[in-house]
């Protein structure tokens, strides 16, 4: 006899908002399932040990079974645990969030070798998501009657004696019909329950079976022109890997190992640059795999990537994409995390607030930095690949942190350098002469063009080493860091260099005031396109520069002005003249005794700034005929 029976202590509401909210996919029930079965296994194995009565349950006569049978819409789930009594029946599945398991683990907090997964009770109810009806047919281990617990899901479940031979627990689901929106015929196919166990389930200790049908070429067919005909045969396939590779001793693996995991976890064709194998216990207890690519993904920088790492519960995999466990400087991080800390019943929203999970993502965000730092010092050639490819990156983390993150990444960072090559900060720092006040560095779209700039003749002049910057980025990086350790981050382009002697300032300063007339008239002309017009102390050889004041570079400038609104963005612009420099004796002439033609010449040394700086020019037809019409006289 049965009856129907409610829900203990729960409404209706609140198992149709568990079922619609908790979880994202409805693929996910087949997760929950075999996990409950893998945890009934466990505590079989656990009780065993405990009652002296190993030899009677090992670990190696223990597995799943999954059954298709389409026909009539079921699909069964079977193990061979500890099973349940009525009451345990009751207790476990007829009051929803209630967990045996999270009940089971606390009980036993000693116990060793023992994974227990599910722990939020929640689990065994996503099978409604697919299921119209769910049947449990359970005989617990050491006794002799078998049980059946049966629902339709909100309406409520019976609980009745059953017939079953062994002990454990059988579930069937009969699937739902499909709808226009839902396609449910997909869980009764073979392929997408192999495809479901590899996803999420692959490395449950215990293995999962499936009889599947294949076809076999009849013996003497198809050779000799005769047609190939074929029988059915049914083959037990297991369907997981079991052994997790991030849980064998580091001893036991090789970099062919790490490689070919990767390559087909990830869908990489090319062996990761470096792998990161880490086992953690204390405060967060996990397990981290993790690949630094050789090369970006074809996405990497689109709108359509995610980043995030793969997240297990003790084997079981919780999230395919867990994007709080990278640092957005850390994007381009693959790999997995395995906690037992986590919960495997557990939403999207709920683990944006899980201490465990800050914990954990703080401890790998630490661990990349300390290997990258070790790749740095070791393996200099392999850092640079990685950084070529990768360093962009980790500039933007720092720009847009606004500097907060300097601490943890500049060290990190390289430039290209007057020296050649590459170089890091600290390496640039302990070539710094001891005179030397600033880290200068100079901007543009590559190193021959920023070897032309004239504002770099007088810091190389002086032997001082100059950052070359040819990222976008870069600037705008050095900037939000401000300094390194005192020193200063300074542009060749900068308004004080720091370089002249106070006679030197003095003299330049004698010699605008001598011929302010003169600059005030230049300025004047260029009005609306440069701040002022004042002599140089940074050129040598070259006739006129540009440079700035204020915060915002002539490079930055660049930059701001080729993003959507970004035109707004100037920089105070200040045309630097050579007074060594045989222009600036024509200029000086033609004011006292041609002023339209020394206006005209103010327009031509402008436009030319802006050509060596990169720049457009705004009338190109006009510079070249105000050029010929000079020439021509």
């Amino acid at each position: 006899m049965s009856e129907t029976k409610e829900f203990k202590a729960e409404s209706k509401r609140l198992l149709e908002m568990m079922i619609n909210s908790i979880y994202t996919h409805k693929e996910i029930f087949l997760r929950e399932l075999i996990s409950n079965a893998s945890d009934a296994m466990d505590k079989l194995y656990f009780k065993s040990m405990q009652d002296n009565s190993a030899e009677a349950v090992t670990r190696s006569d223990m597995a799943i079974t999954l059954e298709l049978d389409k026909d009539a819409r079921k699909l069964t789930i079977s193990d061979n645990g500890i099973g349940m009594t009525a009451e345990e029946l009751e207790n476990n599945l007829g009051t929803i969030a209630q967990s045996g398991s999270f009940a089971f683990k606390k009980d036993n907090e000693k116990a060793e070798d023992v994974d227990i997964i599910g722990q939020f009770g929640v689990g065994f109810y996503s099978a409604f998501m697919v299921a119209k009806r769910v049947t449990v047919i359970s005989k617990a281990f050491g006794t002799d009657t078998a049980f059946m617990w049966q629902s339709e899901g909100v309406d409520g479940y019976t609980v009745s004696e059953a017939e079953k031979d062994s002990h454990g627990t059988v579930i069937t689901l009969e699937i739902k019909d499909n709808t226009e929106d839902e396609n449910y015929d997909e869980f009764l196919t073979p392929y997408k329950i192999k495809e479901l166990v590899k996803k999420y389930s692959d490395y449950i200790r215990y293995p999962i079976k499936m009889d599947v049908e294949h076809e076999k070429l009849r013996e003497g067919t198809g050779t000799d022109g005769k047609e190939p005909e074929y029988d059915k045969e049914i083959v037990t396939e297991t369907l997981n890997s079991q052994i997790p590779i991030w849980k064998k001793a580091k001893s036991e693996l090789k970099d062919e190992d790490y490689n070919q995991f990767y390559k087909d976890k990830f869908y990489d064709y090319t062996d990761p640059l470096l792998h990161i194998h880490s086992k953690t216990e204390g405060t967060a207890t996990y397990s981290a795999l993790l690949y630094i690519p050789e090369k970006a993904p074809y996405d990497y920088y689109s709108k359509n990537f995610e980043k995030g790492l793969q997240l297990y519960s003790s084997g079981v995999m919780i999230m395919e994409k867990c994007a709080d466990l990278l640092p957005d400087y850390f994007s381009f991080v693959r790999g997995l995390v395995d906690s037992e800390d986590l919960s495997l019943n557990i939403s999207r929203e709920m683990l944006q607030h899980d201490r465990q999970l800050k914990i954990i993502a703080k401890s790998i965000e630490k661990s990349i930095k300390n290997e990258l730092k070790k790749l740095q010092k070791n393996d200099r050639e392999k850092y640079e690949k990685f950084f070529e490819t990768f360093g962009t990156q980790i500039k933007y983390g720092i720009y847009e942190s606004y500097g907060m993150n300097k601490a943890d990444l500049q060290d990190l960072l390289m430039f290209k350098t007057s020296n050649g090559g590459v170089t890091t900060l600290e390496e640039y720092v302990s070539r710094m002469k001891e005179e030397q006040k600033y880290i200068y560095f100079a901007s543009g779209s590559s190193v021959s063009r920023i070897e032309s700039l004239p504002q770099t003749e007088l810091v190389r002049d002086k032997g001082f080493e100059i950052l070359y910057l040819t990222d976008h980025v870069d600037e705008f990086c050095l900037q939000m860091m401000h300094d390194l350790d005192g020193k200063e981050y300074k542009s060749v382009s900068a308004d004080d260099l720091g370089l002249e002697t106070e006679e030197e300032k003095e003299e330049i300063k004698k010699e605008q005031e001598d011929n302010k007339d003169l600059f005030d008239f230049l300025t004047e002309k260029l009005s609306g396109k440069v701040k002022a017009v004042k002599l140089s102390q940074r050129l040598k050889n070259h006739p006129v520069c540009i440079t700035s004041e204020g915060a915002l570079s002539v490079e930055m400038e660049k930059v701001l002005s080729a993003m959507p609104n970004g035109e707004g963005a100037k920089a105070e612009k200040i045309l630097e003249i050579n007074p060594n420099h045989a222009i600036f004796g024509k200029l000086k002439s033609l004011y006292e005794n041609d002023k339209e033609t020394a206006g005209e010449y103010a327009d031509i040394l402008y436009s030319q700034a802006l050509l060596i700086e990169g720049m457009p020019i705004e009338n190109p037809v006009e510079f070249s005929n105000k050029i010929c019409e000079i020439m021509a006289k």
